[in-house]
């Protein structure tokens, strides 16, 4: 089974850079991150405005928080590919290096 840092590898052969997007603060980010021994790629805080990114994206909850969302957008800023999962299912990678492959 690859590695994260193994798909991040793979991610930079497509051109791609990995994004995380969640509506907590900062502080939530690098509290979470730790309780998770780190993570490999960017994760960044959609807090104040409050959930502004993951509302134009169509996946803020009325809750206030987002859904576990893959958003492939390409260089010209163009959104490709949108995949909402379930909040407890980590996506399968493979799905957005379909996507990538197609974007060639």
């Amino acid at each position: 089974m690859p590695s994260y840092e193994d798909d991040l590898a793979r991610f930079e052969e497509h051109n791609a850079q990995v994004l995380g997007v969640s509506v907590d603060s900062i502080p939530s980010h690098e509290a979470w991150q730790k309780s998770i021994g780190g993570i490999t790629y960017p994760l960044c805080s959609d807090f104040y405005p409050h959930g502004a990114v993951a509302e134009k994206y169509g996946v803020l909850r009325p809750e206030g928080f987002n859904e576990r969302t893959l958003i492939v957008v390409d260089a010209e800023g163009v959104v490709r590919f949108i995949d909402v999962h379930p909040i407890d299912k980590q996506p399968d990678n493979e799905e957005i290096f379909d996507v990538l492959r197609q974007l060639r």
